[in-house]
């Protein structure tokens, strides 16, 4: 039983009992695809496959078919892959109704993507991209709507490398929180409750999963003295010259602050999205009034929000002496030189218009696009569906 070719033998065994029973319980239904690739520790493509049915009970079910590995990652290649790994569990393309993939344009490219593919030989077989993934390259696209926010981004990365690279560090911003935490509850300052201030340290934000983002900065902002008192002490402590030490003004300054207080905002009110979206018992018609409450509460943010983010950075910045700018004061566009003049704006123009609208208006128009892409993918799939059984209760 320790031999590793008696494991992989059983494991196999185990695969093939699963199947078997994934098979019987499909019975030549109708189904969708899901389909996702990635790379694993050894540094191969893996491709895994999930299909998506309605069982004899009338419920949704979706099943793991299995993994395939792929050497090359073009849609002809995938598409090949994906119909060996169907034909070897009894399964057609001509069943298929719909396809589920990630934003890549080897997957959903429109002329030469796996999903055209499949629909050059099954017309039915909708493509409908993945309205929570859909909702990460949203906010995405607004980390990188404009270069003050793209940098602060950049930023937060060094910080939480700065204060979290080793054992050491990590366990330093743990105790130096610890220690405040207890002198404000000693000094009154916060109130103490069952699951309050619990020990916490700073989160390495995802590439690929901008919910952590969300998470990471509220870490940023509920630890800051900890922060601040790491990187001071690790610039003091490192023998080589370090980025600690000018990550310390690049904290304590406005426009840090303001980008941070506006983006816990914006990532709270589609972080609270993303998770309804993932939930399993999800349908079409709440997700989409998901949506519209979102757009909503974006909406009213955009019109009425500035004014309190705005007193609510102020406020944060006094209690940590942070210098507050006149926002009558000229400045230089964010990148642009100061000589001759040319290019100044107010203070207040660069972080209303320039960072606060800009930011809120491309949310919003990114989740309009997707949103109504969305619908209209699924109402030709869920037509399609309906024609197909109507023909089958003519024959």
């Amino acid at each position: 039983m320790t031999s590793g070719t008696i494991q992989k033998e059983l494991a196999e065994c185990c695969a093939q009992a699963v199947t078997k029973v994934i098979k019987e319980e499909m019975s030549g239904c109708l189904f969708s695809i899901l389909v996702d690739e990635s790379r694993d520790i050894s540094v191969k493509e893996q491709m895994a496959i999930i299909v998506r049915y309605v069982n004899k009970k009338g419920q949704v079910v979706e099943r793991f078919l299995g993994i395939k590995h792929v050497k090359l990652t073009t849609s002809e290649a995938l598409k090949r892959a994906i119909v060996e790994v169907l034909s070897a569990h009894g399964l057609t393309i001509a069943k298929i109704r719909g396809q589920g993939y990630d934003g890549a344009s080897n997957m959903r490219g429109e002329f030469n993507g796996v999903q055209k593919l499949i629909r050059d030989e099954n017309p039915y077989a909708f493509y409908i991209h993945c309205f929570a993934h859909q909702l990460q390259l949203v906010v995405v696209s607004v980390s990188k709507c404009c270069s003050s926010i793209e940098d602060f981004f950049d930023y937060v990365n060094m910080i939480v490398s700065s204060t979290s690279a080793s054992c050491k560090r990590k366990d330093l911003l743990i105790d130096s929180h610890h220690t405040i935490v207890l002198n404000k509850l000693e000094s009154g300052d916060i109130s103490s409750g069952r699951g309050q201030h619990q020990e916490t340290s700073l989160p390495r934000p995802g590439d690929t999963r901008w919910g952590s983002h969300y998470r990471t900065l509220l870490r940023i902002e509920t630890m800051w003295d900890s922060i601040i008192e790491v990187l001071q002490v690790v610039h003091d402590e490192e023998r080589n010259p370090s980025r600690a030490g000018g990550l310390v003004p690049t904290m304590e300054s406005f426009s840090f602050v303001f980008i941070m207080k506006m983006m816990l905002q914006i990532l709270r009110i589609t972080n609270e999205l993303s998770h309804l979206l993932q939930k399993k018992d999800q349908n079409i018609v709440e997700a989409m009034s998901l949506v519209i409450d979102v757009k909503t509460r974006l909406n009213n943010l955009r019109s009425k929000g500035y004014e309190p983010l705005l007193e609510e950075v102020k406020t944060f910045c006094q209690e940590n002496d942070i210098p507050i700018p006149n926002m009558e004061d000229s400045v230089p566009r964010f990148g642009r030189s100061r000589k001759g003049g040319r290019n100044n704006i107010t203070q207040d123009h660069y972080f209303r218009v320039d960072t606060f609208f800009a930011t809120i208006v491309l949310s919003q128009q990114s989740l309009i696009i997707d949103s109504v892409r969305y619908h209209r993918n699924y109402l030709l799939a869920l037509l399609a569906l309906i024609l197909e059984i109507h023909s089958l209760t003519l024959m």
